[in-house]
């Protein structure tokens, strides 16, 4: 089994393509009494789908949001992490905006969730599989959970969808807003 990161269908395609490799988290409501983490450093994305997903982003508005599968889905991307922890700083967070895609009220949404102030970010080199897998949806990939685990992609080839330079540039980046 492999581990898989559920998050929007519109935030793994922005990663898949390119546009980020930022991933900013609050945490699921069944994450149990240790709260959210990155537990993994290497899992594959689960897209999930919501209405409002488009609205909630800085995408334009003629942005096609994926199909949700009837009774599949694709797991297209994998992520290896290479920097994750909580930021509670918001002007740091807010610094980071061109490595992801969510609008600024998400952003501060999640910050403030709970009363606690901060969000947890991994910074991801992300992969696209080659040929994608293809799961039949299943009860146990439901809920309010950010993680569930998943048949294994053997024989998958994992292909970078940023040059190394590229995503060098925003590692320093990221580096340089948060000090690391």
């Amino acid at each position: 089994m492999a581990s898989a990161f559920k998050e929007w269908a519109l935030v793994c395609e922005a990663l898949g393509n390119g546009s980020g490799s930022l991933i900013v988290r609050k945490g699921g409501i069944a994450e149990g009494r240790d709260g959210f983490s990155f537990r993994e450093t290497e899992f594959l994305l689960f897209p999930t789908w919501f209405h409002e997903q488009l609205a909630r982003t800085r995408l334009p508005e003629s942005t096609v949001v994926p199909e949700e599968p009837g009774g599949e889905v694709d797991i297209r991307f994998a992520a290896v992490v290479e920097w994750a922890g909580r930021v509670e700083d918001l002007a740091k967070v807010r610094a980071l905006q061109e490595l992801h895609i969510l609008n600024d009220s998400v952003v501060e949404e999640r910050f403030h969730y709970d009363g606690k102030q901060g969000v947890h970010l991994a910074f991801c080199r992300i992969y696209r599989l080659d040929p994608p897998r293809r799961l039949k949806m299943e009860k146990r990939y439901g809920g309010c959970r950010s993680w569930v685990e998943v048949p294994d992609p053997e024989g998958c080839a994992m292909v970078s969808v940023i040059s190394d330079e590229e995503h060098l540039r925003r590692k320093r980046f990221l580096e340089s807003v948060l000090g690391l």
